[in-house]
């Protein structure tokens, strides 16, 4: 894969954004979000995205503009209707919104409908937790999982993300309830790359590691029943509060025709919290099992290769990058 400087990354996406109407405070938080997956090493929520977000602009199922509307149905419950906006732009300002209810209330809730993907919910939770608050966070998606005993996709991947300061830095954790996010799976199919045996069923339920057949398939839950029972927990409780569609009725994710009806919800808790940079430096120094190098902490491998990607650039899939270029009406060069 070509590695991209930072800046020069910058500058494609931005002049994308630009040339599909997105206003420059919108377009950074846009951009932000997909780079951050981007240098993590998630692609499949990273730049591949982007093409997709400006068709959907274009066909009128994403409105660059708004920021959504705001209901507060109880002291510390804000709904949100995401006015079909883009997804970190709603987002950012239901968080907005909720830090500065939970500064006064200890814990306030968001549910948000009709809004668009609003992409790697780890980028959300980093950002709560360096301003010293807690932030758990969900998301629904389409029907791309089979349930537990099935061969067909009837819920969504549905992840959680939980950031929180340690007291000697942040603490993030983020993760699908399915084995992968079809995101990832687009990502194998669009380098031409096999995926494992165990993630995906195809269309007719047979077990395949073909990506591009494993996109008109079901993905597997993560650890069977377990990840199975968590997903459709996320799902019942999350489409419930925001009002939105469920399983199969769920579109607008991964085409660019059809309006989001996924949900989104995120509780904001803002109490002092006992440090646990201790207990973290402890797992750090066990002893690693045969087969690996050391414990990692969730988020720390993604938050180094973020910080590698800044100074050494980012490695982007060269299809993905060509196409990026095209659209910004940029030469396709690399560092």
């Amino acid at each position: 894969m070509p590695t991209i400087e930072y800046s020069k990354a910058v500058t494609v996406v931005d002049r994308i954004l630009a040339q599909a109407g997105v206003p420059e405070k919108h377009a950074v938080l846009q951009r932000d979000l997909l780079l951050d997956a981007e240098m993590r090493g998630i692609a499949s929520h990273g730049l591949l995205r982007l093409p997709r977000i400006v068709e959907r602009i274009a066909n009128g199922v994403a409105d660059p503009m708004t920021q959504g509307h705001h209901d507060w149905r109880a002291p510390g419950f804000l709904h949100v209707d995401g006015q079909r906006g883009l997804g970190p732009v709603v987002a950012q300002a239901a968080l907005d919104a909720l830090l500065d209810r939970a500064a006064t209330q200890g814990v306030a809730i968001a549910s948000i409908a009709n809004s668009n993907h609003i992409g790697m919910l780890g980028f959300y939770a980093d950002r709560v937790a360096e301003t010293g608050r807690c932030l758990i966070a969900f998301s629904t998606s389409e029907a791309l999982v089979h349930p537990w005993g099935g061969r067909q996709a009837m819920i969504g991947t549905n992840p959680i993300a939980i950031g929180l300061p340690t007291g000697g830095g942040t603490f993030m954790m983020d993760t699908a309830t399915s084995i992968v996010s079809m995101g990832e799976v687009h990502d194998h199919a669009d380098r031409g790359a096999p995926i494992p045996l165990g993630w995906a069923f195809d269309s007719q339920g047979n077990p395949t590691t073909d990506a591009a057949a494993a996109r008109d398939g079901a993905i597997a839950p993560f650890g069977n029943a377990k990840g199975y029972a968590l997903g459709l927990a996320f799902e019942l409780l999350v489409t419930s509060l925001a009002g939105a569609a469920i399983g199969r009725d769920v579109k607008g994710t991964l085409d660019s025709t059809h309006v989001a009806s996924k949900a989104d919800l995120f509780i904001i808790i803002d109490q002092q919290l006992s440090p646990v940079a201790g207990f973290l430096d402890l797992l750090r120094a066990e002893a690693p099992a045969d087969g690996f190098d050391q414990v990692r902490i969730p988020g720390e491998r993604g938050r180094d290769l973020r910080q590698r990607a800044m100074t050494a650039g980012i490695a982007i899939a060269g299809g993905t990058w060509n196409r990026l270029c095209d659209l910004a009406g940029e030469p396709a060069s690399t560092s």
